[in-house]
C-alpha cells in the first residue's frame, strides 16, 4: 500500500524534475544539441531510498551516489522492487572499496589517482569484467578539489589504454562553487578543449564520448560547454535535511 506521505514525495520530485527537464532542453536548444546528446543523473546522494526509487517511477533510470555503502544498500532494496537504475559512482573511491563496487556501476566518474586506476583493473581483471571510468581532472587546480591536472593527462590516458578490463570513456570534472553566476564557465570551457584534444590520444576513441561536468547550481552553463552527463541533486531532490 502507498502512503500518503510517499504520494507527496513523489509529487514534489515530479515538479523539481519536470523544470529542470525544462531548463535542460532550452540549454540543448541554445547550442544547437539534440535532446539526446544528454544523460542527466540524479545524485540521490544521503537521501533516503524512498527518493531513490520515485525517482525511477518517474522514469530518471540514471542515479549517482558519492558513497560505496549507500549506493550498494540501495541497489539491494531497489533490485527486491524489480527496479534496475544504471549507477554511477561520482564522489571519491578509496581504493580499499573498489573491490567492493565494482561490477555494480555503469560508470565510475572519480577516478583521480593512479594507483585507484591500477586499483579498478586489477579488481576488475579478478572479475573478469569491464569497468566503464572518466578520469577526473582539475583544470583550476584547486587544492580541494580532486583530480589529475592537466599536464598529467596524456600520461594518465596512456596508463589506461594499457589496462585490459578498463573502458576509458572520458573526463570529469567539479567546478568551484559559484559565488556569482557563470563562475564556473572557464573551467568547462578548458575542461572541454581538454576532452577534444585527448579523443586523439586514447586507445579507443570510439569510446571517448563522456564529458561529466555540471551540478545543480551550474548545469546550464556546463551543458552550453558541451557536457553530456550533468549530475543533478538538489534541483531534483530537493535541499538534505
Amino acid at each position: 500500500m502507498i502512503s500518503v506521505e510517499y504520494e507527496t514525495l513523489k509529487e514534489s520530485i515530479h515538479l523539481r524534475l519536470e523544470k529542470v527537464k525544462d531548463d535542460i532542453k532550452d540549454a540543448l536548444a541554445q547550442s544547437g544539441r539534440k535532446e539526446d546528446s544528454l544523460t542527466l543523473i540524479g545524485v540521490s546522494k544521503f537521501f533516503p531510498v524512498d527518493y531513490a526509487q520515485a525517482a525511477c517511477e518517474l522514469g530518471l533510470m540514471d542515479l549517482g551516489e558519492n558513497r560505496v555503502q549507500e549506493l550498494l544498500s540501495k541497489e539491494e532494496v531497489l533490485d527486491r522492487l524489480g527496479i534496475h537504475p544504471d549507477w554511477h559512482m561520482i564522489g571519491t573511491l578509496q581504493t580499499n572499496k573498489v573491490r567492493l563496487v565494482v561490477g555494480h556501476t555503469k560508470l565510475i566518474h572519480s577516478v583521480s589517482s593512479e594507483e585507484l586506476l591500477l586499483e579498478i583493473q586489477k579488481r576488475s581483471l579478478a572479475k573478469d569484467l569491464m569497468t566503464s571510468v572518466l578520469l577526473q581532472v582539475n583544470v583550476s587546480g584547486e587544492e580541494s578539489k580532486h583530480g589529475f591536472s592537466s599536464e598529467e593527462m596524456e600520461r594518465i590516458v596512456s596508463i589506461a589504454g594499457e589496462c585490459s578490463h578498463i573502458s576509458l570513456n572520458g573526463l570529469m570534472t567539479m567546478a568551484p562553487f559559484q559565488v556569482v553566476e557563470h563562475d564556473a564557465l572557464p573551467v568547462f570551457e578548458k575542461t572541454n578543449e581538454l576532452f577534444v584534444q585527448l579523443k586523439n590520444k586514447v586507445r579507443e576513441p570510439q569510446k571517448w564520448s563522456v564529458l561529466s561536468m555540471g551540478m545543480s547550481q551550474d548545469y546550464i552553463d556546463a551543458i552550453q560547454c558541451g557536457s553530456t552527463h550533468i549530475r543533478i541533486g538538489t534541483a531534483i531532490f530537493g535541499q538534505r535535511i
